[in-house]
């Protein structure tokens, strides 16, 4: 399994920044929607990785499953 990451950086004008890393595909939202939740909930601007654009292996596995039975 590979190392996942969350750095949280608060900039000195308050905003806060997410950076998720080693997370493949949209789990990465799944990931961080609690955290943002805690901090107001509101998104000014979401910019997805390269990395988030990959399919996740185990999602993949998971719908599958889901559909096949």
């Amino acid at each position: 399994m590979e190392l996942q990451e969350v750095e949280i950086i608060i900039e000195k004008d308050g905003r806060v920044r997410i950076e998720v890393r080693g997370v493949k595909g949209e789990a990465c939202l799944e990931l961080t929607k609690e955290l943002e939740e805690a901090l107001g909930g509101q998104i000014e601007l979401r910019e997805m990785t390269p990395e988030a654009l990959e399919p996740n292996p185990i999602q993949s596995e998971t719908h599958q499953q889901t559909k096949s039975g």
